[in-house]
């Protein structure tokens, strides 16, 4: 456990765009249920300067610890084709390569080097399903950096607090 002092001196060597400072965190979450409030309210909220909100969200922004963006809910897009995949490496390939290639896709939004039974996990998103097929068949099935894959599709999504088909590049 990090002592009071020693958490004190983190935030004051970050300054004021430091994502562990405890104020910071509470503007954060505010402007997470809406990019748009106004700093006014963010401050009266908090029992803060509105001053005092502005100059960290602009210091949170410049240090590229806080971006603020519109975004669709993706628990009420309802695409054609979502799915899982775990994906076995073939031996002698690179999980980085492998990883490097499927990201080059945009319809791959998540790819997590895993333990276990698989060496990534990726989740796919398509807009209907014979890009779905052309996906599988393409980018896995026929590569042979791939040994083995098991594909999961998604029958309802519940919750998905992650951003999809976004190019933040």
């Amino acid at each position: 456990m990090i002592s009071t002092a020693a958490q004190s001196a983190k935030v004051k060597v970050n300054g004021i765009a430091s994502p562990d400072d405890d104020l910071n965190r509470k503007i954060v979450k505010l402007l997470q249920n809406d990019g748009r409030r106004p700093y006014k309210e963010i401050a009266n909220a908090l029992n803060v300067s509105e001053g005092t909100v502005r100059n960290r969200v602009q210091s949170m922004k410049q240090a590229g610890t806080l971006r603020i963006v519109a975004v669709v809910d993706p628990t009420e897009v309802r695409y054609k084709a979502d799915a899982m995949i775990g994906i076995k490496v073939a031996p002698g390939c690179s999980v980085e390569q492998v990883s490097k290639r499927l990201g080059e896709s945009p319809d791959v939004v998540y790819i997590l080097w895993v333990t276990g039974r698989y060496d990534l996990l990726i989740e796919i998103v398509t807009n209907d399903m014979q890009n779905f097929h052309q996906f599988l068949e393409k980018e896995i099935h026929s590569q042979p950096d791939i040994a083995a894959s098991e594909t999961m599709s998604g029958l309802k999504n519940f919750k998905n607090q992650f951003l999809l088909k976004y190019d933040w590049n």
